[in-house]
């Protein structure tokens, strides 16, 4: 298939105008001029988006499929006590899909039930799903790890190796005893597992880690506030990015911590140290009046990241476009650096293939990558296009320019069709 439009972003080199794309099975064999390349395959089937530009999928590097359903209605928990197992996994194809129609090819969701798990397997859609574990007291650490271990295992063998890997998460610092940070760390180099966190979320979390006091503090003998109960936490006097070192949070071979709001020089430093790896997540961390990570701060320091779209039930939607935008407008707002549009682009799309060291296979449009690509719409841009698209489609485009997602060479999306192995009208329908 030979994929052609006015515009070709391959992120890692410049853009080429009028190019077009060689896929042939599952991988991109060729890239270049559009001219020269129906020269070179004559006999190829040639798809032409037109006025658009085609570019990697974009890779969210935090998610909650399976909280999907919960969009709008993140002010009444009590309502997730009331899904069952079969809601859990037709939440998280909901929010495949959506993750599909706006033009996300990889994702790295966080879940306890392994709905996402089996979402995303049937979906198409490339995946790093962590199993993850929580034990507050340290006499059950031992079970919660067997039952983890145990899903793993489970997972392993559902899932298509090629396309999906799994991955352990330990809950965050407020909801577990810091041994399940070491408990973790061992089993994931033991079994080569990539581990993710929340870690420096807020300055709340950042100041009950450090001195136990913040809203998450106990202040009665019988009370129980927030996620801890008595005895209540006791005072690190450290940052929670140097108590999960601490705990050897870091000792695994490949670990990401997501939120990165509150941290100082010294964290940076060993968090490069360790070849930790970060993903911001600009929405929810706005929305729930958590702060802005230094996301400028982290690029400087030559670390791995990228973004996360987070819960849906926080941001309302699966939407790494409106990510990018908001994203590098917080980041403007708030730092003396001026962040460019092929900045925010290439965090979106390499930098969160770096993250999940996968950059070899996704992340960009080079001959031999697998062709995880997408196509988006630039004739109802308001910006013009012809001098900067990048620009144009940081700065102007939503998820109804989506005009075509790609995975291994399958068009699983096609504006307002989905070409998956499930029954999409009848899950959105329930």
């Amino acid at each position: 298939m030979l994929l052609c439009a006015q515009y070709i972003l391959p992120v890692t080199s410049e853009p080429i105008v009028d190019g077009a794309v060689l896929v042939r099975d599952g991988v991109i064999r060729d890239i270049g001029s559009a001219d020269m390349l129906r020269l070179r395959y004559p006999d190829e089937e040639v798809v032409d988006q037109g006025l658009a530009a085609i570019m990697p999928g974009l890779v969210d590097l935090h998610t909650r499929l399976e909280q999907s359903v919960l969009r709008g209605v993140v002010n009444d928990a009590r309502k997730s006590a009331r899904l069952e197992a079969v809601d859990w996994f037709d939440s998280a194809i909901l929010g495949g899909l959506d993750a599909l129609s706006s033009g996300i090819t990889t994702v790295a969701d966080i879940t306890t039930t392994g709905a996402s798990c089996t979402a995303v397997n049937k979906l198409g859609l490339r995946s790093v799903i962590y199993r993850s574990v929580a034990a507050m007291d340290r006499d059950r650490i031992n079970a919660a790890m067997q039952l983890a271990q145990k899903d793993i295992l489970h997972w392993r063998e559902e899932v298509d190796s090629d396309r999906v890997t799994i991955g352990i998460a330990p809950a965050p610092l407020f909801t577990n005893h810091p041994a399940t940070l070491t408990a973790v760390s061992q089993f994931a180099t033991k079994e080569n597992l990539p581990v993710a966190m929340w870690l420096a979320g807020s300055r709340e979390e950042c100041d009950f880690v450090k001195y136990g006091s913040s809203p998450f503090q106990v202040h009665g003998g019988d009370v129980k506030r927030g996620y801890v109960e008595i005895p209540p936490w006791l005072p690190t006097g450290v940052s929670p990015v140097r108590y999960a070192l601490n705990w050897s949070a870091f000792d695994a071979p490949n670990v990401m911590i997501v939120g990165a709001v509150c941290v100082d020089d010294a964290d940076l430093k060993k968090l490069r140290e360790y070849n930790v790896a970060v993903c911001v997540c600009p929405r929810a961390c706005a929305q729930l009046g958590m702060g802005v990570a230094p996301l400028d701060e982290f690029l400087r320091a030559d670390l791995r990241v990228g973004l996360g779209t987070d819960s849906p039930a926080a941001t309302e939607s699966t939407d790494m476009l409106s990510e990018m935008r908001l994203g590098m407008l917080l980041q403007r707002a708030v730092n003396t650096d001026f962040l460019d549009a092929r900045t925010m682009l290439e965090v979106a799309t390499i930098g969160g293939a770096r993250a999940l060291g996968l950059q070899d296979k996704v992340g960009s449009l080079e001959i031999g990558k697998c062709a995880d690509l997408i196509a988006v719409d630039l004739s109802s841009s308001h910006q013009s296009f012809t001098t900067d698209p990048v620009a144009a489609v940081v700065n102007t485009c939503t998820t109804a320019d989506v005009l075509m997602t790609m995975v291994d060479g399958d068009v699983l999306y096609e504006k307002n069709r989905w070409h998956v192995k499930v029954e999409v009208a009848k899950n959105i329908a329930r």
